[in-house]
């Protein structure tokens, strides 16, 4: 797979976002963002539930179990990777349930299919017929970059939290595609053409753009504020380094392109903040090409197990 060189500016050229008109442009849209987001499918309330148990593994293993007992499709997913886990181990014992199968593959496997099943039957119900494949394509490579940079970078942040951070980070996008596709048609057509970026263009058009929208998501889900944090500032993260996942999940996108994760669409590689990369300790040399591959077969087994037709299914 060819690689894109991934540029690490240290002195980051974000276009600053002032705070009077972050507010400014907040005051003008949450009027419809409540307006919008209420007719949504229910965000699954595990997500939350998963990441409340993650210091108790008794009570996560616990949950989980509970949680994919009643979700055939996932729980099919759970039963298939532990069969191949026991064929690789050679080991000709029969899986006599789902509480063998968690077992089998460990609470972070379980965990992560899990969340990846989960997020991926709400997006498969919000998004608008014809784009769910790619935007899952999109949302799974920054979702599994965030997770890989999470364990290596070891920041206090977990790697299921990132993972969730990665997987939405663009839902803000999905939010004005769902209820102003026409508008933001023309405002992803027109970026193709500008320097400036897609959030210039949305904040024009819209008055907000989609990374703030997203941050509204996560609060309105009840999500922890750290995630909604890292959405709102993954184009421009230098002014939130403080959160850990902000960082993770900048670098991630950035990353997921570079390395062409994905299938067809416009590869938006911009330059890596500097800043970022120092808050999570990265340098750019020969060592990389082990995170790089960790990555690329970590998306070909979610993508083994979790393919693009799936995505309607729970």
């Amino acid at each position: 797979m060819s690689k894109h060189m991934v540029d690490c500016d240290v002195d980051s050229g974000h276009e600053d976002v002032g705070e009077g008109k972050e507010a400014n442009a907040e005051c003008g849209e949450s009027d419809d963002f409540r307006e919008y987001s209420d007719p949504l499918p229910g965000f699954p309330p595990i997500i939350a539930r998963i990441l409340a148990t993650l210091d108790d593994p008794i009570a996560s293993s616990e949950l989980l179990l509970g949680y994919i007992e009643q979700q055939p499709v996932i729980a099919s997913r759970v039963l298939l990777l532990a069969k191949v886990l026991a064929t690789r181990k050679r080991s000709r014992r029969a899986i006599p349930d789902l509480a063998f199968a968690t077992t089998l593959i460990g609470l972070n496997r379980t965990r992560e299919i899990t969340i990846l099943s989960s997020i991926a039957g709400f997006i498969a119900d919000i998004a608008p017929p014809g784009i769910a494949g790619n935007f899952w394509q999109h949302s799974l490579a920054v979702g599994v970059c965030s997770e890989q940079l999470a364990l290596l970078c070891a920041p206090p942040a977990t790697a299921p939290a990132a993972l969730i951070a990665g997987l939405l980070h663009d839902i803000g996008q999905l939010w004005l595609y769902r209820f102003k596709e026409e508008a933001f048609i023309t405002a992803w057509r027109q970026d193709l053409s500008h320097a400036a970026g897609i959030e210039a263009d949305e904040r024009e058009r819209f008055g907000v753009d989609h990374a703030t929208i997203g941050a509204w998501l996560a609060e309105h889900w009840w999500l922890p504020p750290g995630i909604g944090t890292a959405i709102r500032h993954h184009h421009a993260p230098d002014k939130a380094l403080n959160e850990p996942l902000v960082p993770l999940v900048h670098v991630a996108e950035v990353l997921s392109n570079a390395l062409g994760l994905t299938d067809g669409g416009v590869s938006r590689v911009t330059s890596i903040s500097g800043a970022a990369c120092r808050a999570l300790g990265l340098t750019w040399d020969e060592h990389s090409r082990a995170l790089f591959m960790r990555i690329e077969a970590r998306m070909r087994h979610a993508n083994t197990f979790l393919p693009r037709d799936a995505l309607g299914k729970r």
